[in-house]
């Protein structure tokens, strides 16, 4: 059995990250998912709950016929034992998908294979401009699966984005 390993912080999950997933999916049988900056919510830049992004995720994917692990990992800041703690989080896997830097240098540095997954639209398809559409009321949907949107409907997601981003002074 071959299981990957991916992590991405998935604020929100979108169809970059989809159309990545199932393409790590062909290639393995089980698919471990970490969910990045576990611990990071309520901000303009995590406005999601690692909660609400594992229910994203597994949402998303409930179709796709994709054996996934979807487990948040909290950042340690702390580099050199990094991939200790995702390795002491997770399932076991043999590779790790990753266009990051640092994520493909520190699993290297261990001894474990990287490989960089084909991106989707990186200029369209990414947290950052997912939320910026949000908070201008721009179609923001388009980006996102469906069940995703669906979710961020129900927990009020644009509605939080747009508190969180306010300052004291607005």
């Amino acid at each position: 059995m071959r299981r990957a390993f991916y992590i991405g912080r998935f604020q929100p999950f979108h169809l970059g990250h989809y159309s990545i997933i199932t393409s790590i999916a062909e290639d393995v049988d089980e698919l471990v998912i970490g969910i990045g900056s576990a611990q990071k919510s309520h901000d303009p830049k995590n406005p999601f709950t690692a909660g609400e992004r594992v229910m994203m995720i597994r949402h998303a994917l409930k179709d796709a016929d994709i054996t996934h692990y979807a487990i948040p990992i909290e950042d340690l800041q702390r580099n050199a034992v990094w991939v200790s703690h995702i390795i002491s989080m997770t399932p076991p896997f043999d590779v790790v998908y990753s266009n990051n830097p640092l994520v493909i240098q520190l699993f290297k540095e261990a001894g474990i294979e990287v490989r960089q997954p084909p991106m989707f639209h990186r200029g369209g398809y990414s947290g950052s401009e997912t939320r910026r559409r949000m908070l201008e009321g721009e179609n923001w949907r388009e980006l996102v699966p469906d069940a995703v949107a669906k979710v961020i409907d129900e927990i009020g997601g644009v509605e939080r984005l747009k508190q969180v981003f306010k300052t004291d002074f607005d």
